[in-house]
């Protein structure tokens, strides 16, 4: 696990395990939480750093979506009052990978709310996009968005997510105009990932498109199967291993649970009116 300062009283907190993020707001000896890391065992390097290094104590844990790859400290922090937007269910039954033993029900719910932490105004915002429950965590005095899972560095991950409420929701923290995101993965970036996301999931999708009004169902799965990371990303954009590996998702769940497919044929309807 790797930690890092990107705000005064704002630390950032990368695990080992799917290179999951946490934020931490300080205020004084306090600690407010967003997010907490993918693995029990980065969660308690996380909780050894903030706690018995940096003698601090967590007093409110908030997830910006239900999903097992960022809940995993929240056990670990008994004291603290855990949030998430109310359809945390939702989004934590509909995941591929569930771990159960990281589950802890969270003490507050709510669809949207805004807290005043140390030097730091937090607005948590229900924006929906890769899950039903997502939340962005716009932090105006720091000049930054927590984006969770909405992005996935410069691409997006599909799966059980439609494109359409990923594509607002990306727009939507575009306006806020924040200078620094924070993602769910990897760490963080400049503004322009937003943007960069945006273009990857429009060249995404206008490839499986293309595939699926020209071809046969069997040729266009084979097809966009083939589809390379390159041809999808803004310009001047290198892709990192990890998301070169998650493209390699998105092309496996494009086919298996038919993204893009309600679009293909509404365009397909279109070109033969």
């Amino acid at each position: 696990m790797k930690f890092e300062e990107v705000h005064t009283d704002v630390l950032m907190f990368v695990g080992d395990d799917v290179q999951s993020v946490a934020t931490a707001f300080i205020d004084g000896d306090d600690v407010l939480l967003v997010d907490s890391l993918g693995s029990a065992q980065d969660a308690g390097r996380l909780r050894d750093v903030l706690c018995g290094q940096l003698g601090k104590t967590v007093r409110l844990l908030a997830a910006t979506h239900f999903m097992s790859d960022h809940i995993a400290g929240m056990s670990l922090f008994p004291d603290a009052l855990t949030m998430a937007h109310r359809h945390h269910r939702h989004a934590y039954l509909s995941q591929n990978r569930r771990v159960d033993a990281l589950y802890r029900e969270p003490d507050m719910v709510f669809d949207n709310m805004a807290i005043r932490w140390g030097a730091h105004a937090l607005r948590f915002l229900h924006n929906p996009g890769k899950t039903m429950d997502h939340l962005s965590v716009d932090v105006p005095t720091a000049d930054l968005v927590c984006a969770g899972d909405n992005i996935v560095g410069n691409i997006v991950y599909l799966s059980k997510a439609d494109p359409a409420l990923l594509r607002a929701a990306i727009g939507r923290m575009r306006q806020f105009g924040r200078g620094t995101v924070i993602g769910g993965h990897i760490g963080r970036f400049d503004a322009m990932v937003l943007d960069n996301a945006l273009h990857y999931l429009d060249q995404l999708q206008d490839a499986v498109l293309r595939y699926r009004t020209q071809v046969s169902e069997t040729e266009a799965d084979d097809r966009i199967a083939t589809i390379r990371i390159e041809d999808c990303l803004a310009p001047g954009v290198v892709p990192t291993a990890f998301e070169r590996e998650w493209h390699g998702h998105n092309l496996e769940v494009i086919t298996s649970q038919a993204i893009f497919a309600l679009d293909a044929f509404l365009a397909s309807r279109e070109m033969h009116a």
